[in-house]
């Protein structure tokens, strides 16, 4: 029996090889192709950004020039006035608004037995709150307790007092001015 091989070159099976080449090719195009159309969609959606980029400076350039316009047609001083009215008309809004039951609540749960209550006055000014209360207490001790137990509330602050007299009988009186914020809760900052 003859074992020699006759032929040049040996059999290979060349089917496996282009198959497997084919597939590569097959997928190597499809990425491209899906490459391709991505960036001929980003590049139309740049395109389209572009143009509303262009469109929303120029209308900006519009209002902008409106704007200037019509701030040049307005007197000041009737432009002064006006904020100064509604100012004052949020003020009393304010008053109008401002809960005395709520107030007074929150300074009868603080009150200690010793110190009475002589009168209060709310102020309020570009939303501040400002309350002025005349108290007298047996001494300085039971109004400064007071004070601790309004301040820690979170509903007090800033606290400053004036007109600070003893009395004949012996009785500190004083004006105690603070910043009330009646949402304010423990904790909070009004």
């Amino acid at each position: 029996m003859l074992r020699t091989n006759l032929s040049t070159r040996p059999f290979y099976n060349e089917r496996g090889v282009h198959a497997l080449a084919l597939l590569v090719a097959a997928v190597v195009l499809a990425v491209t192709a899906w490459q391709v159309s991505r960036v001929v969609g980003l590049s139309r959606y740049k395109t389209e950004l572009n143009a509303a980029i262009k469109r929303d400076r120029a209308e900006a350039e519009i209002n902008a020039s409106q704007a200037q316009q019509i701030r040049s047609g307005l007197d000041q001083k009737q432009l002064t006035a006006l904020a100064g009215s509604a100012k004052e008309a949020t003020d009393l809004i304010l008053q109008r608004t401002f809960s005395w039951t709520e107030l007074f609540n929150q300074i009868e749960g603080t009150l200690p037995e010793d110190v009475m209550l002589m009168g209060v006055h709310p102020d309020i000014k570009d939303g501040v709150t400002q309350v002025n209360m005349d108290v007298q207490g047996k001494s300085e001790d039971d109004i400064q307790a007071f004070w601790d137990r309004l301040e820690k509330t979170g509903r007090f602050r800033d606290s400053e007092w004036s007109n600070v007299t003893i009395t004949e009988a012996g009785l500190h009186r004083m004006t105690m001015t603070v910043v009330y914020a009646p949402g304010a809760r423990s904790g909070d900052k009004p």
